[in-house]
């Protein structure tokens, strides 16, 4: 099957299954109310609680929930070819991940805007919801300390993103000065904005700027630093002054990346210049670990992502405006995402045979371009890795439509690195309301404030960061963590969600209940294998923490499950709509 007709069936599939599925969900499984009240509305505080028109919280919602997932996953699980990855792609975002995020959503919305970890106790007990406390708070701490790091990593590979990526920010506060003050055309004013972004793009790639190592640390742990300090300004602020203005510019900037991608493989196609080059299945790579279950931890992002229920819980649900938008941002985001991951399995397996440099300095086009970055499961192995395979594989197909190769791979290392920057900023805020929220119940109230649970939860990945020593990647010793820590909080967001619609009576709760089964096995039997190969390895750390991320899932779907079978309809509960 060629890209252009991958591409063509993968985008027509998601538009008549966002209209079909998705509003069915909507309308027929959590009844959707325009009339129902919103914490935005009924708890506005100019701060954290904001109204926000749906086009404007979309952007927000998925370059934060986006960032480099749908990115680096797809990039990885390509070495098992590009069909297990597709198809997981399309299936799980539709029927999981679409349903994971606006159930997350609709739920937090009806909840005070409360994160998902503070109302399991309302639906399952207070002794799951400290357990679940553990589980975000370790994949934050994870995802803060690594994001900062992807950046870096962006900025020391593509030093021509750095002017861009900083310039962006001015312009965002720039741009929320004029909507939110000013008054100010919404659509006008952003186009200004993306135009001088652009125009910074255009000047970074003669520009680049080149990070020297400071005082012994070298350039990505400089970078790291500077990036959370960054996190800690930009999530204590405001999310008219930086948050909303800037992710509504990368909204954007999406679409035109996106633009410039399809236009790349139609013009690559049509060419004959793009072909497959990646193995249609590839059940046993070189060092590889098994396909089953690790395809379904590895791509998250594009599918189906536990993060994403953090961020729909933590920012969203405090910015829809009303409950008829939050299918739009919850489940067209998902969907959204799907098509990003689509285009980057392209990139990464046709793109990439359109010209590979080698680390020699060799140039290789076709099956040898790709068999040579994915020899392995070792030779595909680092961030850099990942992300190189699909900026340049995106940067041969878009300079297929005669923009300049070395424009291109600016464009797609700013369009990178902007997507961690918010995810980065975005997790730092959520890891503030769970560090506030966890205070706030245990009754310590000197360490719930805004500034002091921002630095605990900048504090703390910076410690992680750090652990290693001065290059700022200590948070990849906990990365082989993340991919099983993460679809376990999918599998236990996806059963307080099940609990919640068995509440309200009849079968509704099969259509989250199903998919939750599904990711409990998928991310149990990754958990125990991981157990098995960190003890072969003997690395302690790592067997340590995972024994007690695999006994919390254990603990909380065995509550979870008791609590769903145990539980008959009842009313609406006290402050939440129906």
């Amino acid at each position: 099957m060629g890209a252009l007709v991958i591409m063509v069936l993968a985008f027509a599939g998601f538009i008549i299954m966002y209209n079909l599925y998705g509003k069915y969900i909507g309308n027929k499984v959590f009844n959707l109310s325009a009339e129902a009240g919103v914490p935005a509305v009924e708890m506005e505080d100019g701060v954290d609680y904001v109204p926000t028109k749906k086009e404007v919280i979309f952007g927000h919602h998925f370059t934060s929930i986006a960032g480099t997932g749908p990115i680096v996953g797809p990039a990885i699980a390509i070495i098992w070819g590009w069909l297990p990855a597709l198809i997981w792609v399309f299936l799980g975002s539709i029927i999981m991940g679409a349903v994971h995020d606006f159930g997350s959503l609709i739920i937090s919305m009806r909840n005070q805007g409360k994160s998902i970890a503070e109302y399991t106790s309302k639906y399952v007990n207070s002794r799951t919801r400290n357990l679940f406390f553990i589980i975000v708070f370790l994949e934050l701490w994870i995802v803060i300390a690594i994001f900062g790091l992807i950046i870096a990593v962006v900025f020391n590979i593509y030093p021509a993103a750095v002017l861009p990526v900083w310039f962006e920010v001015i312009i965002a506060v720039a741009l929320g000065y004029m909507i939110y003050k000013k008054n100010a055309s919404i659509l006008g004013w952003s186009i200004v904005a993306v135009t001088l972004m652009y125009i910074t793009v255009i000047i970074g790639a003669y520009v680049p700027l080149v990070m020297p190592s400071v005082a012994g640390i070298p350039a990505t742990g400089v970078w790291t630093i500077i990036l959370l300090i960054y996190a800690y300004i930009a999530s204590t602020l405001p999310v008219t002054t930086l948050l909303q203005p800037r992710d509504f510019i990368n909204s954007h900037q999406l679409m035109i990346a996106m633009a410039l991608l399809i236009l790349g493989v139609l013009f690559s196609a049509f060419a004959g210049s793009l072909e497959i080059v990646a193995p249609a299945i590839q059940a046993t790579p070189k060092g590889a670990p098994p396909l089953w279950p690790f395809l379904f931890i590895t791509i998250a992002c594009g599918a189906i992502s536990g993060f994403h229920a953090l961020v729909s819980s933590g920012t969203s649900a405090k910015q829809v405006r009303s409950e008829d938008d939050s299918l739009f941002v919850g489940y067209g985001s998902m969907l959204m995402e799907g098509t990003l991951a689509t285009l980057v399995i392209i990139a990464v397996s046709a793109g990439i045979g359109m010209g590979y440099v080698t680390k020699g300095g060799e140039t290789l086009t076709g099956i040898p371009a790709w068999t040579t970055h994915y020899a392995s499961w070792a030779a595909a192995a680092g961030l850099g890795s990942k992300i190189t395979a699909f900026v340049d594989g995106s940067a041969n197909m878009i300079a297929a439509i005669g923009l300049s190769k070395n424009i291109a791979v600016v464009i797609m290392g700013v369009f990178v690195a902007s997507f961690a920057g918010t995810t980065l900023d975005t997790a730092t805020r959520i890891q503030r309301y769970v560090v506030s929220e966890l205070f706030t119940d245990l009754k310590v109230d000197f360490l719930t404030g805004k500034h002091v649970a921002t630095i605990i939860a900048v504090g703390s990945a910076l410690i992680l960061a750090f652990a290693t020593g001065p290059s700022g990647n200590g948070a990849l010793k906990l990365w082989p963590l993340f991919g099983a820590t993460n679809q376990a909080l999918a599998a236990l967001a996806l059963l307080i969600i099940s609990v919640y619609l068995k509440q309200k009576g009849g079968l509704k709760w099969l259509f989250t209940a199903i998919p939750m089964v599904f990711m409990a096995v998928m991310t149990i039997w990754a958990l125990i294998l991981n157990q098995t190969a960190f003890g072969t390895q003997n690395n302690l750390m790592l067997q340590v923490i995972n024994a007690i991320i695999l006994i919390i899932s254990l603990w909380i779907v065995a509550e979870g499950v008791i609590k769903l079978l145990g539980t008959g309809s009842s009313p609406t509960m006290a402050g939440e709509h129906a």
